[in-house]
């Protein structure tokens, strides 16, 4: 039998990168908060099944590469030893130790964390389901952050260990032979670099004309010429019309541009994600679904229920953590008094394989399809000082400018680091920097990011390293 409900000022469903940051957020302006997740830290997808594991396998698979292609450099390695077991309980370590760290600054908040599943008695209560009974709680206003799972291909997946998805795949049982990936957006190829790194021969198909729907095709073409020597194959406007299991692995049915039966050791489907709106009992409260089954939500992450909000995967794309960290403290001030909302001029995109893709802002592609004026000042890394002393002369850096403002509109970059690079263009669009902006600030000469100031200095015709006049 439950026990007498308890109150909180704030409940928060969902610990991770947006929950955590709007409980965390909360608690620091003085709310009374609880959250709730299944996991006995916070960290969410993200940290346990998501973000962070991946990129911890990415590293490795960065590492394997560097040591093959120092063979250019006079420097030889020998093939590297694969101990699976170490590799896994490294990524787990990363995953204990940040997850460990979210748990200590959640007591230090005084954040009332509570291990279990909640869903809704009423539009005021929370139902929480946890090892040790049921629970129930009061709130005065709640946070929902439920985050997405992984979507499936139910009319063709078989229900096999073979069969992998985002979470499965990130657990590195084995090393398949062959392995075919469903989808070239950057899960199925962040994962089909880690693996081709192992030593699996990986197959990537892709219904669309060309890998990473949405980014510009420039940025994407030099990732997918170097993916060319890495992977097996990669198959556009192709897709799987029938999966089967036999005793050494799945036929797969391809049908397009490449057709026939082809047998895979195993099989991961990375066709993008799902949101986590299926809460239980929210049909009794206010709260609305769009025809997507996303959660409806205003400015202010407030749903149509109006103690309730919502953020994070579970509001819509894009589906990404720093998005729902952001959306996290916009509820978490909302709920606290203050008048703020979301919006920001950008939200950038990373695609963190070799190279990493990055974008921000309005990008070519949509710049065309509006039929916007832009201007657009490419500089390539093969005149970066830098990007020679890596090897890396492949990349590039764009800027997409308003050609009457001269103003920052978007930007992308693909290359080494371009992660980390492109974090000062998402400053330029949102303080509505000028292109001159970028030219005149000093960057630190041997690096990449002198790329960004040059690109800027390509506006105006007057790149030191490129020769490209302006258009008159």
């Amino acid at each position: 039998m439950a026990n007498e409900a308890e109150s909180t000022q704030l409940a928060i469903i969902g610990g991770g990168p947006g929950g955590y940051a709007a409980a965390f957020l909360a608690a620091d302006l003085g709310l009374e908060v609880t959250l709730i997740d299944g996991e006995p830290n916070p960290g969410g997808v993200c940290l346990y099944r998501g973000c962070i594991p991946s990129k911890a396998l990415l590293h490795v698979a960065k590492v394997i590469s560097e040591s093959k292609e120092a063979g250019a450099w006079g420097i030889h390695f020998s093939e590297p030893e694969i101990e699976l077991d170490k590799l896994r309980s490294w990524k787990e370590q990363v995953v204990r130790k940040l997850t460990g760290g979210l748990g200590q600054l959640s007591r230090q908040r005084k954040i009332n964390y509570i291990q279990g599943q909640a869903g809704f008695k009423d539009a005021r209560t929370l139902e929480i389901k946890k090892q040790e009974g049921k629970a129930q709680l009061r709130f005065q206003n709640a946070i929902l952050a439920t985050g997405s799972y992984p979507a499936s291909l139910p009319h063709l997946s078989p229900d096999s260990p073979r069969l992998l998805d985002s979470t499965s795949a990130l657990e590195i049982q084995d090393i398949p032979k062959t392995l075919l990936v469903i989808g070239a957006g950057y899960i199925g190829l962040e994962m089909a670099t880690v693996y081709a790194s192992l030593g699996s021969q990986v197959t990537v198909v892709e219904m669309t004309e060309g890998l990473l729907p949405g980014a510009d095709r420039d940025l994407a073409s030099v990732l997918g010429k170097r993916l060319e020597g890495v992977l097996h194959s990669l198959l556009f406007k192709t897709k799987v019309t029938h999966m089967e299991e036999e005793a050494k692995g799945i036929r797969v049915h391809l049908e397009g541009a490449e057709e026939g039966k082809h047998l895979f050791e195993k099989v991961l489907v990375a066709v993008g994600r799902k949101p986590n709106s299926a809460i239980p009992g929210l049909e009794r409260t206010q709260v609305e679904l769009n025809d997507k089954g996303f959660i409806q939500v205003n400015a202010q992450r407030q749903t149509t229920d109006s103690a309730i909000f919502a953020i994070g995967d579970v509001v819509g794309e894009p589906m990404l953590a720093h998005k729902a960290s952001h959306e996290g403290r916009i509820a978490a001030e909302v709920v606290a008094g203050r008048r703020v909302f979301f919006e920001p001029r950008t939200i950038p995109a990373v695609v963190f394989t070799d190279p990493e893709v990055a974008w921000c802002g309005l990008t070519e592609t949509e710049a065309k399809a509006e039929g916007q004026a832009i201007q657009v000042a490419r500089f390539p890394w093969a005149a970066s000082g830098r990007a020679v002393t890596l090897d890396r002369t492949d990349g590039l850096t764009k800027l997409i400018i308003d050609p009457e403002t001269e103003r920052i509109l978007g930007a992308g970059i693909v290359g080494p680091g371009a992660g980390e690079l492109i974090a000062e263009l998402v400053l330029a669009v949102e303080m509505a920097a000028v292109a001159s902006d970028i030219k005149l600030s000093i960057h630190p000469h041997p690096t990449l990011s002198e790329t960004v100031m040059e690109a800027a200095e390509v506006f105006f015709g007057q790149s030191t390293h490129l020769y490209r006049p302006a258009k008159k």
